[in-house]
């Protein structure tokens, strides 16, 4: 039997890259242990199997010592006021696969003769929040009237992602690698990125986020857009940053909205904060997180008091969601997950013969001929 010379320290750096502890991993691989204290080698069958494991290319563990994986994308991201230091393989999985994606629609729009989008680099942080949320409400049509044919805020939140993709944005929603629902994103991590470009805008938010804090991140990540600068984030409604184009990207998300003017005019003196909430959620058709920061952006609510009712009610809206949550529709999913624009395209452009079937089922995170035939007809491609 064949046993491969692996450094016991890139055993280790594969293990605590992916998060998982010794016993994690004992189960399935019972030597793990003396591995690590060099007292044995694994075979190479139980490195592949390691490998997979730990979300680590092979390859790696023949390197003189661990690597330093920077996110390739500018990494805004803060934790309790410091720079995260290291990015998961789930969240640099991701944003390969999304740059992956978003090449291959730049190359699938050129060969279409798609032009530049008019939007994408057009602003500046020079530019008032309020000034920039109006032009990019213009150019989605997305203000309040547009969005009181919605009965619910998450039916808003439908709508403004489809209103991004007509303007020719990929808008891409997940929890999880791929379709792989045993590689879950940590919010806590990461809330969303973007990815400019002028003909291949791309905006990814991590589904496993509350529903409520998706809608303030597609603006956020949005605003990042018209500014031409991709960016991975983790502020939310609630936080403030030390970076000053997240901070712009901030208000600039909560004009965009729900408007300071038309705000306001809603706001009635003494009334019990709850019954505030739930009002101006639903005339705005926004999340009452939303809500709650314009409460606070109107000087209606101290710091303290802000901070409080925000994990107060974000802690009931992770409830609803926990409780409504199920399995849903898989092929419905799987275009929210790699957003409906990229998705017809490249159905399209593989049934037209000018992409290999086994480079749209990597991009799309599929297996079988069938199941993407299946996912072609649920989006009216006559297969």
């Amino acid at each position: 039997m064949t046993r491969i010379a692996v450094s016991p320290e890139m055993l280790r750096w594969a293990r605590d890259r992916a998060g998982l502890d010794v016993l994690a991993l004992t189960t399935r691989f019972p030597k793990l242990e003396d591995w690590e204290a060099g007292e044995l080698q694994p075979t190479l069958k139980q490195l592949e199997g390691y490998a997979r494991a730990t979300y680590a290319p092979i390859g790696f563990f023949f390197l003189p010592e661990p690597l330093v994986e920077p996110v390739p994308i500018p990494d805004f991201r803060t934790m309790a006021d410091r720079e995260v230091a290291r990015p998961s393989p789930n969240l640099l999985d991701t944003v390969y696969a999304c740059q992956e994606r978003q090449a291959w629609y730049r190359d699938f729009a050129l060969v279409n003769g798609q032009p530049p989008l008019p939007f994408v680099g057009t602003l500046t942080r020079s530019i008032p929040p309020v000034q920039a949320a109006g032009q990019i409400r213009q150019m989605l049509e997305f203000d309040v009237d547009a969005r009181r044919s919605c009965r619910t805020w998450t039916e808003a939140l439908r709508l403004f992602i489809d209103q991004a993709e007509h303007i020719g944005v990929m808008v891409m929603v997940s929890g999880v690698v791929l379709n792989n629902n045993y590689r879950h994103l940590d919010p806590q991590e990461f809330r969303g990125f973007a990815l400019t470009d002028d003909r291949a805008p791309l905006v990814f938010i991590n589904g496993a986020d509350s529903k409520a804090a998706q809608m303030f991140t597609l603006a956020h990540e949005l605003a990042h857009l018209w500014l031409g600068q991709s960016a991975l984030s983790n502020v939310s409604a609630s936080e403030t940053s030390d970076n000053v184009i997240e901070t712009w990207c901030n208000q600039v998300a909560a004009e965009l909205l729900v408007p300071m003017d038309v705000f306001l005019t809603e706001l009635i003196a003494e009334e019990p904060i709850h019954d505030t909430l739930s009002r101006l959620a639903r005339r705005f058709k926004v999340s009452t997180l939303v809500v709650l920061r314009r409460l606070a952006d109107a000087g209606r609510l101290d710091r303290n008091a802000f901070f409080r009712a925000y994990r107060d009610e974000l802690d009931r809206l992770r409830n609803i969601d926990a409780a409504g949550s199920g399995g849903g529709d898989f092929y419905r999913t799987t275009a929210s997950r790699v957003s409906k624009r990229f998705a017809r395209a490249l159905v399209e452009s593989t049934l037209e013969g000018r992409t290999l079937y086994r480079d749209a089922f990597r991009m799309l995170g599929i297996a079988k001929t069938s199941t993407f035939n299946e996912f072609g007809r649920s989006l009216d491609f006559p297969i």
